[in-house]
C-alpha cells in the first residue's frame, strides 16, 4: 500500500486497516467495567466444573485462586489492559494463564464469550437496579423531611403554571415521593425479570458437557437458569428495561429540577438553594445560578438517548449473537452513572433547600386561588348545578379583578348582587388555609392527609 493510500485512514489509523479493525473490534475501553462480575461467573464456573468432574479439583482451585489474584491487581490499578486482547474475558484469561499456566486455558470448557458477556453484563445491570433503587430512596426520605417540616404550608398549585387552587408544601413534596415510589418499582420489576443466569448457554446451543447450570444459577444469585439457549446469548431485554426505567425517573427528575430553577427565581423566591449546589456570575454579582437543577434537568437528553441507541441497535438484528451488541454497553454505563449522580444531587439539593413559607402563602392568596372554593359552596350550601356556580363565580372573579382585590375582600353585597342565595357563610371558605383544611379526601392537600400520606411512607422506606 503506498503512502497515499494510508494518508487516507489519517492520524492514529496511519498503520492502515489492521490499526482500524483493532480500534472498532475491541471493546476494552469501556467493558473493563465488567472485571468484577466477569471473574464472579469464572469462578463459579470453575467450581461449577469441578463439581460435575469437568476439572479436576487442582485445576480448579488454581484457576479460583488466580482470578483472585487477577481482581486484586485490577482494583489496585496494576493490572495492564491489552487492545489486542480486545475485551475484558480475553483480558483476564491472558493474565491468568500467565499466573497458573495451563489449567487456566481448561477455565473456557463448556461457555463462549457469548454467554460469558450476557452474563456479565447482567450481572451488572442488575447491581445497577439495586444501586437506583438505594438512590432513590434516599431521595424519597430527604422529600420526606421537608414534607413532614410544611405539611401545613400553604402554596399555590399550578395548571398550565398559572395559579389553581391553594395547596400545602408538604403535599407538593409527597406527589415526588409517590412518582418516585414507582421510579423503584420498575427497577424493581426489571430486576425479578432479569435475574435468570444466561451462563451454560455457551454460543447459541447449549453444550454436550455435563454442567450443572443450576448450580451456576445459584452461585451467582439468579433466581433459574434461562430456558432458551438461543434467546440466552442474545437477549439485551434487561438493559433496555434498566435504560426504559432510568429514562422515566429522569423524567420525573427533571420535572422537579425544572420547579426548582422557577421557584429559586427572583419572581418567585419559593426556595432558597444552598450555596452548596449553586454557582455565581463571572460577570454579575447578584447572580445565584441553580446549576446543579439545570444539569439535573438535562441528564433525561443523556438516558433517552441512551435508551433510544440501544432500541436501534437491537431493532434489526436476527438471533442470535451479532457484534453490534458490543455497542450496548457504554450507553448503558453512562445512563447509569449519569441517573445516579442526578439522583445523588437532587437529594443534596432537597436537603439543603430552604422553603419560603411566607412567599409561598403569599403567592397561595393571590389569582383568586379559591375561586373553586366558592363554586363549590354554591353547588353545596346554596344548591346551584355546578355549571351555573361555574358561572356565577366567574363574574365575581372578573368583579374583584376589575376592583383590584381578591375574593376574600368583596363585601357580602357585592357577592350577593352576582347571586342573592350568597350568605356570609361563603366567607369560611374562601381563605387559603380553609380551603386547603377542607380538601380532605383520600390523597387530598389538606395537611391531616399530608400526614397520613407521609406515615405511610416511612413506613414503607423503613
Amino acid at each position: 500500500m503506498t503512502d497515499d493510500a494510508n494518508s487516507m485512514w489519517g492520524g492514529r489509523f496511519a498503520a492502515g486497516p489492521d490499526a482500524i479493525m483493532e480500534a472498532i473490534n475491541a471493546s476494552i475501553g469501556f467493558d473493563q467495567r465488567l472485571a468484577r462480575q466477569d471473574i464472579e461467573g469464572s469462578r463459579a464456573h470453575a467450581a461449577m466444573l469441578a463439581a460435575t468432574g469437568i476439572l479436576t479439583v487442582n485445576d480448579a482451585d488454581a484457576i479460583r485462586e488466580g482470578l483472585l489474584t487477577v481482581l486484586s491487581e485490577i482494583e489496585t490499578g496494576s493490572f495492564q489492559f491489552s487492545t489486542a486482547l480486545e475485551d475484558i474475558h480475553m483480558n483476564v484469561e491472558a493474565r491468568l494463564k500467565e499466573l497458573i499456566g495451563e489449567p487456566a486455558g481448561r477455565l473456557h470448557t463448556a461457555r463462549s464469550r457469548n454467554d460469558q458477556v450476557a452474563t456479565d453484563f447482567r450481572l451488572w445491570v442488575r447491581g445497577q437496579c439495586d444501586a437506583a433503587v438505594s438512590g432513590i430512596e434516599a431521595l424519597q426520605r430527604a422529600l420526606l423531611v421537608q414534607a413532614e417540616a410544611g405539611a401545613d404550608w400553604v402554596m399555590p398549585g399550578f395548571t398550565h403554571l398559572q395559579t389553581a387552587q391553594p395547596v400545602t408544601w408538604g403535599h407538593h413534596m409527597m406527589a415526588y415521593v409517590e412518582m418516585l415510589g414507582r421510579d423503584a418499582s420498575r427497577f424493581a420489576d426489571a430486576r425479578a425479570r432479569m435475574n435468570e443466569s444466561p451462563l451454560g448457554a455457551a454460543a447459541l446451543a447449549g453444550t454436550s458437557f455435563p454442567i450443572d447450570r443450576e448450580a451456576t444459577a445459584k452461585a451467582l444469585g439468579f433466581d433459574r437458569p434461562a430456558a432458551n439457549s438461543l434467546d440466552a446469548v442474545s437477549d439485551r431485554d434487561f438493559a433496555l428495561e434498566f435504560l426504559s426505567a432510568a429514562s422515566i425517573c429522569a423524567m420525573h427528575l427533571s420535572r422537579f429540577a425544572e420547579e426548582l430553577v422557577i421557584w429559586s427565581s427572583a419572581q418567585f423566591r419559593f426556595v432558597a438553594m444552598s450555596d452548596r449546589f449553586s454557582t455565581g456570575s463571572s460577570i454579575m454579582p447578584q447572580k445565584k445560578n441553580p446549576d446543579a437543577a439545570e444539569l439535573v434537568r438535562a441528564k433525561i437528553g443523556r438516558i433517552l438517548g441512551a435508551t433510544v441507541g440501544l432500541f436501534t441497535v437491537m431493532k434489526g438484528l436476527p438471533l442470535t449473537y451479532s457484534k453490534d451488541m458490543q455497542e450496548d454497553k457504554e450507553q448503558v454505563f453512562d445512563a447509569a452513572d449519569s441517573l445516579m449522580l442526578a439522583l445523588a444531587a437532587m437529594e443534596g439539593m432537597v436537603r439543603d433547600m430552604a422553603a419560603q413559607p411566607e412567599a409561598l402563602r403569599a403567592a397561595a392568596s393571590s389569582g383568586f386561588s379559591t375561586a373553586t372554593d366558592l363554586a363549590d359552596w354554591l353547588v353545596r350550601e346554596a344548591g346551584l348545578p355546578f355549571r351555573e356556580a361555574h358561572h356565577v363565580t366567574g363574574r365575581l372573579v372578573a368583579m374583584a379583578e376589575e376592583a383590584g382585590v381578591d375574593l376574600p375582600d368583596l363585601t357580602l353585597d357585592q357577592m350577593k348582587s352576582a347571586h342573592a342565595a350568597i350568605t356570609d357563610d361563603v366567607f369560611t371558605v374562601l381563605g387559603v388555609d380553609n380551603s386547603v383544611a377542607s380538601r380532605t379526601s383520600y390523597g387530598g392537600t389538606a395537611p391531616d392527609q399530608v400526614r397520613v400520606q407521609i406515615a405511610r411512607w416511612k413506613e414503607a422506606l423503613q
